[in-house]
């Protein structure tokens, strides 16, 4: 027990900070683009919204999962980080019968090895998006 209590100890005093970039979509809420403690940067769920337009990508699901991985590239980059720096996706998917389809996505926008993945088929998404990704970013020294 001693030892768990030791590392969230250890995970407290790192410290936190706000990730921020204008070139991806602003958040639509309550929550932040990113966070980053120590060198893992969390961010939040991207959509298919095109930035600076905040318009949903055209293409129907194809379209959006690429515009959602884009912005997905986009907010690594900003955090000062790349996408190959990403260890683990969550990527939330209306019609898990498309799931082939967002696979071969992905692998046009990461290359092996690939991060940790969890696909999840939601019912409904923000704005009747039809994919949503979110990631954990680990920047190397």
């Amino acid at each position: 027990m001693n030892q768990v209590t030791e590392r969230i100890d250890l995970a407290d005093a790192a410290e936190r900070s706000i990730v921020f970039t204008d070139k991806a979509p602003l958040p639509l809420g309550t929550y932040s683009q990113g966070v980053r403690v120590g060198n893992m940067v969390f961010l939040a769920a991207q959509t298919p919204v095109v930035p600076g337009t905040n318009d949903i990508a055209e293409g129907g699901f194809e379209g959006q999962v690429r515009q959602t991985f884009s912005n997905l590239k986009t907010m690594a980059e900003g955090c000062g980080g790349t996408i190959d720096d990403i260890v683990q996706v969550t990527v939330y998917i209306t019609d898990i019968a498309k799931f082939p389809v967002m696979n071969a996505i992905m692998a046009e926008f990461f290359q092996q090895p690939y991060p940790a993945r969890t696909t999840v088929g939601a019912a409904s998404l923000a704005r009747g998006t039809l994919v949503a990704i979110d990631a954990i970013l680990v920047q190397r020294s």
